[in-house]
């Protein structure tokens, strides 16, 4: 998917007045857009735009999700106690409206997407984490390490984190998909990428006013953010099966 705009080489930005809301044929295989410009060449470059942002930030969730996670279960006390407290105040708000709200304060990109779905995506991974983490302090060769004084890093490195990587794997392949859906909605509502630059959301909003006379302008950004985002989390239940079975 994120190389095939190298193999169709039909131009997302061409306008093509004689071609205008075009149903998909041969020529043209999901059809034209209200100024007549190729819709499956404007889902490939669209959806380069939301894997980016769905990828990335799922990986920068994940990972500070990770971080606090063990930071809570290793430490655990008062650390633990201030780290619950943050995620719980997190968790208060509805994320998707906790978007809205820093969303509307800031001119939205590709960067300002992935920064701030990124701060709304992290409390799940930590929290899974930190569970995970409690369990793993309480084992009797962590309570021998931290006897010997080896050093916390290095305990956390090369202890936690390859018990840790299944899970984390788990769920950061799930928030790619939560990822792709924020973004997704957010473009739809015209808070997310704005023209010339396209994405699945966007391109999705682009065909509400056409509807009745040409569904294929939403239909198939629609199709590829729906299978995209399932095959997303059938991988995950893949992964967490695998994990669980062991």
């Amino acid at each position: 998917m994120f190389f095939f705009p190298f193999v169709y080489t039909v131009s997302p930005y061409e306008l093509n007045p004689s071609a205008i809301l075009l149903p998909p044929s041969f020529e043209n295989p999901f059809g034209t857009d209200r100024l007549g410009r190729d819709i499956f060449a404007r889902i490939l470059v669209g959806g380069q735009t939301s894997l980016i942002i769905g990828f990335l930030s799922a990986l920068i969730a994940s990972m500070i999700g990770l971080i606090i996670g063990i930071t809570a279960g290793y430490f655990r006390g008062k650390v633990d106690g201030a780290i619950t407290i943050i995620i719980d105040l997190f968790l208060t708000f509805p994320t998707f409206f906790l978007l809205l709200a820093l969303v509307s304060y800031m001119s939205a990109s590709i960067f300002v997407l992935i920064v701030v779905i990124s701060i709304t995506g992290w409390m799940g991974m930590a929290r899974l984490i930190r569970s995970e983490s409690f369990a793993i302090t309480n084992k009797p060769f962590i309570k021998i390490l931290n006897l010997a004084k080896v050093s916390k890093s290095k305990i956390i490195l090369k202890y936690y984190a390859p018990l840790l990587a299944p899970i984390f794997l788990v769920s950061f392949t799930f928030g790619v998909g939560g990822a792709i859906l924020a973004e997704s909605g957010l473009s739809f509502l015209g808070l997310g990428i704005n023209p010339p630059q396209m994405s699945w959301g966007s391109l999705l909003s682009s065909g509400k006013e056409v509807m009745d006379i040409a569904p294929w302008v939403s239909f198939f950004p629609g199709l590829m953010i729906f299978l995209v985002t399932f095959c997303l989390i059938q991988i995950s239940d893949y992964l967490q099966q695998k994990v669980n079975d062991k």
